[in-house]
């Protein structure tokens, strides 16, 4: 039997003000629990879909679900609890005064207070390895653990899909190896953006790659990494000497 449905793009397009078109027909979708790596060159339309996957921006023409959730304007509420989106700048996220605030921030926001705000912000602060870093300022910590208190920040809502945004750049390799081991052990849907191909191999099954606003491909993750001519077509390239990961069975 499949699997029930996270995500589904039907269609969509999205075009900013001064005419540029940044989605032109998308149709993507992602069963519950999958991992997809999203790729292509800078300008190919990446950002501005996960945008629209929590209403930031809503589409020009097509459609957005969420499980069977229907974005539009008495939705967009709910359908931002659903989809926790990290941002690569984690200033984008970390604004109060403590970490524990900030992680408190968007649950109470939501609605959440008591005794199970307090749950959601210990509990998401632990998945990240930032607990005893709780009333400390975010300002004082180093690139890696703001990185991960941005996480945490998500976490703390319980999304049903997580989108992450280039979250390997600009972290030592300490740093990019301790979020890949708490992006792995997370059970829920995941997309990741990024230029960071060898991060894609390690945290994700499946890759499409966006171009111009369309997708390009969309196929297992070692498959669209061993074909060098599919790549160089989207200006992406493997660093020298990168080993791709075993081929896995189909689907």
């Amino acid at each position: 039997m499949a699997s029930p449905t996270a995500i589904d793009v039907e269609r969509l397009s999205f075009e900013y003000p001064d005419g540029r078109q940044a989605l032109d027909g998308i149709d993507l979708e992602i069963p519950v629990g999958e991992r997809v790596a999203v790729l292509g060159p800078n300008g190919a339309g990446k950002t501005t879909l996960i945008l629209q996957l929590n209403g930031v921006l809503t589409p020009s023409e097509g459609t957005v679900r969420i499980g069977t959730l229907e974005l539009g304007r008495e939705t967009v509420r709910e359908i931002r609890r659903r989809v926790g989106v990290v941002f690569q700048d984690p200033d984008d996220q970390l604004f109060m005064p403590t970490v524990a605030e900030d992680v408190a921030f968007g649950p109470a926001n939501f609605g959440v207070r008591g005794g199970e705000l307090e749950r959601r912000v210990t509990e998401a602060l632990e998945q990240v390895g930032m607990a005893d870093h709780a009333h400390r300022s975010a300002g004082h910590l180093s690139a890696g653990q703001r990185r991960r208190v941005a996480l945490a920040t998500v976490l703390a809502c319980r999304p049903e899909v997580l989108v992450l945004d280039e979250p390997s750049s600009n972290l030592d390799p300490v740093a990019r190896r301790e979020l890949a081991d708490i992006l792995g052990g997370l059970d829920t849907t995941l997309l990741l953006v990024t230029h960071d191909l060898p991060y894609a191999a390690q945290l994700c099954e499946r890759a499409v790659i966006m171009d111009k606003g369309r997708l390009a491909a969309d196929d297992r993750v070692e498959r669209i990494l061993a074909d060098t001519r599919l790549l160089a077509a989207h200006r992406l390239e493997l660093p020298w000497g990168f080993a791709l990961p075993a081929p896995t069975p189909d689907r």
